[in-house]
């Protein structure tokens, strides 16, 4: 049971915090129904019993079901009801007015939030329901630091006369959770741009794609791309991992480039991100990257694919 992970969730204040107030804000005493998806040890069902939901009821398909149940009985939560199976799997699930879901990674997507949600909004919301979350913007910005890179190439300076090509290929095509700095990014994170967004009452794809691309006013060197979210909860609450945000369990994404791309002033800096996911398949992550000259034409480009990072 990863119950450590767990902790780390209830130890994350800003977390904890905007999912209350967004909760709050929706939750009419006496009136409001709850679902509680991928409910975890019970903690955000127990949040909406204590604001006044009416009912709550709680999804957990993994072993810390169990835990939950216990946390739910000590805490007298008698309005909560816990199946111990995954929302999808349920066979007509009682409507309610709100639906939240936090089984958001550091990759937002991959706990396949996407396709939980869209369940939940055809048949566990009532018309005219709430999710939570509403909406989810991706953002990009090159990171120009060598550091995360300087750690990833290791293998290129092993020493004693031998070659690990292979290998440092093979970390380079896969993506890392790291903290980074504004200072580490492009324009201090001021120029990092939205790739992709998601608004769950649109039914969106689990397949994404999108792209950013920035002119250069200097000679500038890419080693990679970093990425993070935010997620709006409700009418002026949301969580952000952004490099400069409140801290939370979440940290960005690095893509690696396989050499650092270099670009000069008047050409740009271009990255293409795509991803798929689904519960069946995991998360499947490529990424392109490319210098662009002052006619827009590729002067050098690469592509990544996290498929490759690892042994059949």
């Amino acid at each position: 049971m990863r119950i450590e992970y767990h902790r780390t969730l209830i130890a994350d204040r800003v977390r904890n915090a905007a999912l209350y107030a967004a909760l709050k804000a929706l939750i009419r005493p006496g009136e409001t129904t709850v679902a509680d998806i991928g409910a975890g040890t019970g903690f955000i069902g127990l949040l909406a019993a204590r604001l006044g939901a009416r009912e709550v009821y709680l999804y957990e398909c993994a072993d810390v079901a169990r835990v939950a149940e216990a946390v739910l009985a000590r805490n007298g939560a008698r309005n909560c009801r816990l199946y111990p199976c995954h929302s999808t799997e349920m066979r007509s699930p009682p409507r309610v007015d709100v639906v939240v879901s936090e089984t958001l990674g550091n990759y937002p997507l991959e706990e396949n939030i996407i396709a939980t949600m869209r369940d939940a909004r055809r048949r566990h919301l009532k018309p005219g329901g709430v999710l939570i979350p509403r909406r989810i913007a991706q953002f990009v910005a090159p990171v120009v630091n060598p550091r995360v890179h300087t750690e990833l190439t290791e293998w290129d300076r092993v020493g004693f006369g031998l070659d690990l090509a292979p290998a440092r290929i093979m970390s380079l095509n896969n993506v890392y959770v790291r903290s980074l700095d504004v200072g580490e990014l492009l324009d201090n994170g001021r120029s990092a741009v939205v790739w992709d967004s998601i608004d769950f009452a649109a039914s969106p794809s689990a397949q994404r794609r999108g792209e950013a691309r920035w002119s250069l006013s200097r000679r500038t060197v890419v080693y990679g791309f970093a990425t993070w979210w935010t997620a709006e909860l409700g009418p002026g609450v949301a969580i952000s991992t952004a490099p400069d945000a409140a801290r939370t369990h979440w940290e960005q994404l690095y893509f690696p480039l396989l050499e650092p791309l270099a670009g000069e002033a008047g050409e740009s800096i271009w990255v293409r991100l795509s991803s798929r996911s689904s519960p069946e398949a995991g998360t499947h992550l490529t990424w392109r990257g490319a210098v662009l000259d002052k006619e827009g034409k590729p002067k050098a480009q690469q592509a990544l694919d996290l498929d490759k990072g690892y042994l059949p």
